[in-house]
This record gives structure tokens, sequence and C-alpha cells, in this order.
């Protein structure tokens, strides 16, 4: 697990990470959320819709931009600020998409962060797009 502080890091610095999302954790994931929308998780009603099929939720698949933010880049003691998320595709169960996000400016009198975020599916098409706002550590982290 990384922990970049603000002073180390620059515009540029990246990371991503790649899923593929698994039935269980559509189902856990209404389960914890309460978000029963048929179209995650009746096949039936699915194939009645636009999509012929299942979809993973929107915000259950933005989530790998929590997993980078705290595990990856900054990392360990970061403060999630604020995140804006366009939804351009489904993503499938089972299909793998990657989220990747770049520090795109530093706010250096708030010391806070600026990302520009991205997941693609395996096709490389944009599914979510968006921004992020974070307080990275502060300090002597790596």
């Amino acid at each position: 697990m990384n922990s970049i502080a603000f002073q180390k890091l620059q515009v540029g610095d990246h990371a991503q990470l790649s899923k593929a999302f698994h039935l269980e954790e559509v189902e856990c994931f209404a389960k914890i959320t309460g978000d029963n929308n048929p179209l995650h998780l009746d096949e039936d009603y699915a194939k009645t819709t636009i999509f012929q099929t299942r979809i993973v939720h929107g915000m259950l698949v933005s989530s790998l931009f929590s997993s980078i933010f705290g595990t990856l880049l900054p990392g360990l003691g970061s403060i999630y600020l604020f995140q804006s998320m366009k939804f351009i595709r489904p993503v499938y169960l089972d299909e793998e998409v990657t989220a990747r996000v770049q520090v795109k400016e530093l706010i250096m009198e708030k010391k806070r962060v600026a990302f520009d975020c991205v997941i693609v599916n395996s096709k490389q098409e944009v599914v979510v797009t968006g921004e992020a706002i974070l307080l990275p550590p502060q300090g002597e982290a790596q």
C-alpha cells in the first residue's frame, strides 16, 4: 500500500487498477446499498431493456477510483473530497475494466490534488469519466 505525500506528487503521476465484477459482487453491492434494480439482478427483466442482459451498478464500477486513491495514489491517509462522474457505457457482468487516475493539478494553497479519472472496458471504450479532488497525506510519506 502506498502513501505518497502532497510534496512528492507531480502533475502527470498516474495509477490504474483492473477488475471484472462478478454476479456475487453485484448481489452483495445491491444488498449493502439497497439498490435492487432488476436491471442488475434479474436476467429475464434485463433482457427486456436496451442492454439485453444484466449490467453492473455504475457506482460499483466507479468505486475502483476509491480503491486506487486509498491504496495506490496518493494512498494510505488520503481523504476523498470530491468526485464527479459521467456514465457513458454499461459494464457487463464478468467484463474486465481498467480504472485510471492521473494528477491534473496541484492546488498549492490548500495542499489538495485534482485528478482526471477514466474507466475503459476491454475494447478500450470509455465507460466512466470524471474528476476528483483529494487531500493527500501531508509530511514525510513516501
